[in-house]
């Protein structure tokens, strides 16, 4: 009867599902201790470098008022104004419960203004949870894999407190969404073969402990270190884990001391060919173990040896925001160049969506999605499963700024411009004579000539390529 039942089992799960369970089994050989010795033995797994492009989503309570003011984009605003500025005009939509409370703010003046004095921040979850009575977790999965994600990172529990599965472990009794949105989400993103990951607010719990941050001390002494407090994320964290067997653990603004290495054994012992983000240790200050950086709004100018994610929104917000236009949002070509920049650094991408209340997605986020997808359409051979080269980047002659990443024997040279020239000259690149080359989306075979150190290749036509925001020349025969 159990084998039955098994043979059941595997019978129902998608492809991608077996394949995952099959390389846990195969990886499962390691057993884990909770010391950093231990689990620095944990390697990256191939499925991670390969997949470049992941969805981030931030969905919760914040949505229902999805209101922030358009100050900028996190670093800079940083760097040019400091901290006390950047918590006053908070551009996160998904901090709006610590935003609203500071008088004087843009968002303390929008919550009175347009819900009253006696209205608080609770009063927004009845109307959250009836918005997303008629969401469709698959419609999400479909559009993500349609753009080409091939990993989704939802935000399990925010700063608020708010949970989004039924934990059994529950701190504020209302503090939850009516439906497991963590387990339906997980079941569609799978269907789609596209891994699952989970994010949680480690460090902060307004429910928990209601502090109001206005500058970078109050950030740091907001993060809560009482053992109460531990034991009730590590239930968490364990529960998600069991229940869920997410691939990403994706946590933020750091974790009760002494409790990381716990939770970080406790999951590759279950997922073997998971990966854990750096922000269990806020700051790399207790020198914890991490699969990979989180950089967020920036870029890094150089190849990384270590594998990286930069994480960024649409626009300036993660959670929806309402003032959103195009005008503040990053461009098709804007995003395109971004993701082809950090994937020739050895990066990922965790690209964010913010949906509104009810689960649908703003049509200027959608716009940027659907363009990032038709360009992968046809240049996803030199980004999916690829590697970085020997170089990430150069400038040709012509001033055309180009990208490099190598797959299957094959280099890419990513022009991140048009263009205006039926040559384009690549320095430093030396090519065996057997070598052929194509542009991506035009498909015949383009002649080329060795001019020392340099490589002239002849365009096609403009009649035959169509405008985009970058092209690639993929090169049969590497370099010698």
């Amino acid at each position: 009867m159990i084998k039955f039942l098994v043979r059941a089992l595997f019978a129902t799960l998608p492809l991608t599902v077996f394949l995952n369970l099959s390389t846990s089994v195969a990886l499962a050989q390691t057993t884990y201790e909770p010391t950093t010795e231990s689990l620095s033995k944990h390697e990256v797994p191939d499925w991670f470098k390969d997949a470049k492009l992941g969805i981030f989503i931030h969905w919760g309570v914040y949505s229902v008022p999805g209101y922030a003011p358009l100050t900028g984009e996190l670093n800079k605003v940083i760097a040019e104004r400091g901290w006390e500025y950047w918590f006053e005009n908070n551009p996160y939509s998904e901090w709006y419960y610590n935003s609203m409370k500071l008088e004087g703010s843009p968002t303390y003046k929008y919550h009175r203004t347009t819900y009253g004095e006696g209205f608080i921040y609770d009063d927004f979850i009845p109307r959250f949870n009836a918005a997303i009575t008629n969401w469709n977790p698959s419609k999400w999965a479909k559009l993500f894999s349609k753009v080409g994600a091939r990993y989704v990172v939802l935000t399990t529990k925010h700063h608020d407190g708010f949970l989004l599965w039924p934990s059994t472990t529950i701190n504020q009794p209302g503090r939850v969404a009516t439906r497991d949105i963590v387990g339906e989400l997980t079941q569609a993103v799978r269907q789609e073969g596209m891994r699952m990951g989970v994010y949680y607010s480690g460090g902060i719990d307004w429910s928990f402990k209601d502090t109001t941050i206005t500058d970078f001390n109050t950030l740091v002494g907001a993060i809560i270190q009482e053992k109460a407090y531990a034991d009730y994320a590590n239930a968490h964290w364990r529960e998600l884990i069991d229940r869920y067997q997410p691939s990403i653990l994706w946590n933020d603004l750091g974790y009760p001391i002494g409790q990381a290495n716990e939770i970080m054994a406790y999951f590759y012992n279950r997922v073997p060919d998971g990966v854990v983000n750096d922000r269990f240790d806020l700051g790399g200050q207790l020198g914890l173990h991490f699969d990979f950086s989180t950089p967020e709004y920036s870029q890094l100018t150089q190849i990384q040896p270590l594998k990286w994610e930069s994480t960024r929104g649409l626009g300036y917000s993660f959670g929806y925001n309402q003032n959103d236009t195009d005008l503040n949002m990053i461009s098709v070509d804007e995003l395109v160049d971004l993701f082809v920049d950090i994937v020739s650094k050895n990066g990922n991408l965790l690209l964010n969506v913010g949906p509104k209340a009810d689960g649908s997605i703003s049509e200027v986020q959608l716009e940027r999605l659907e363009g990032l997808g038709k360009w992968l359409d046809v240049n996803g051979k030199a980004i999916f499963g690829s590697r970085y080269w020997i170089r990430a980047e150069d400038l040709t002659p012509e001033r055309i700024r180009v990208r490099y990443t190598t797959n299957e024997g094959k280099l890419y040279v990513i022009l991140l411009d048009e263009p205006t020239f039926e040559k384009v000259t690549i320095p430093g690149v030396i090519l065996p004579k057997q070598a052929k080359i194509t542009m991506l989306g035009v498909g015949r075979k383009l002649e080329w000539q060795q001019s020392g150190q340099n490589l002239s290749i002849a365009l096609p036509h403009k009649s035959l390529v169509k405008k985009a925001p970058a092209y690639t020349l993929e090169i049969s025969g590497m370099p010698l």
